[in-house]
């Protein structure tokens, strides 16, 4: 994060005169994954924010460099299917996003005063899943190995990190606001190459060995149905699909001379 502030920071010291521009995006950020039914659902939107600092190298391609902040979750309780309900799962996490992109301008610029656009890019992000468990306490889950994950009775589930690769594209449309700012719409979705954002892929193990390893709270946490005799081995979620997530949001554009021009246009300077 440092470092990635140094570049930003950097780049506004030396880019004054050139074709820089600041954007900020405010909207929405949601997923996909073993936790939901339907791609976009109301019950799942939560707050999301995107700030760039984007460099326009033509009148058609730009490239950009960003941080996102997002959060996403989702309940099985709200899910209509009945295997899933009574699943009774459910999770929330933050996601941080670094991302490099580059913009293509569908229609001439110096031509359309509004216009779409296309991006695609790479990005690194973090997140953290966590609950709350019956007491109401807030508890990360990727500590206590709800699948087995890490477990020496278990080789083939290695443990998932909490930072990885994405690979951002999405659309938008742009619009001048006034002389000084423009206004877009955007949406991007995120391909990502874990199954972990929710902290559910695979099958439920044996909760002897669970709570063996990992405590009851760990046994609780990973099945919250009703009481069953056996559940080792039942399918907890769909490994075959990794998880997802998208930003969608109003930005807002303006060239840095814009936001470091302390002249006194009052006074004719």
């Amino acid at each position: 994060m440092k470092f990635f502030l140094f570049i930003l920071l950097g780049f506004s010291n030396v880019s004054v005169a050139q074709s820089w521009q600041a954007e900020l995006m405010a909207g929405i950020c949601s997923y996909n994954g073993d936790l939901t039914q339907h791609r976009i659902s109301l019950q799942q939107l939560k707050p999301g924010v995107n700030l760039n600092l984007k460099y326009n190298s033509g009148d058609y391609l730009n490239f950009r460099i960003g941080i996102g902040y997002g959060k996403i979750g989702a309940d099985d309780k709200n899910n209509t299917s009945p295997g899933l309900k009574s699943r009774n799962l459910n999770f929330k996490s933050d996601i941080i996003e670094l991302n490099l992109i580059m913009e293509v301008t569908l229609f001439d610029p110096d031509t359309y005063t509004s216009y779409p656009y296309v991006f695609g890019g790479v990005g690194v992000f973090h997140f953290n899943p966590y609950t709350f468990d019956s007491a109401h306490k807030k508890t990360f889950l990727q500590p206590l190995s709800t699948e087995g994950e890490g477990l020496s009775e278990y080789p083939s589930r290695k443990k998932y990190s909490l930072n990885q690769f994405c690979l951002p594209f999405g659309i938008g449309w742009k619009m001048p606001l006034n002389a000084k700012w423009d206004i877009s719409y955007e949406f991007g979705y995120r391909i990502t190459f874990t199954d972990y954002l929710d902290d559910v892929s695979k099958t439920y193990i044996n909760p002897s060995t669970l709570a063996f390893e990992k405590g009851p709270e760990a046994v609780q946490l990973a099945y919250r149905g009703k009481p069953t005799n056996n559940i080792t081995g039942r399918q907890r979620g769909n490994p075959s699909i990794k998880d997802s997530y998208y930003f969608a949001g109003i930005k807002i554009s303006t060239n840095l001379r814009n936001l470091f021009n302390r002249s006194d246009h009052r006074y004719g300077y």
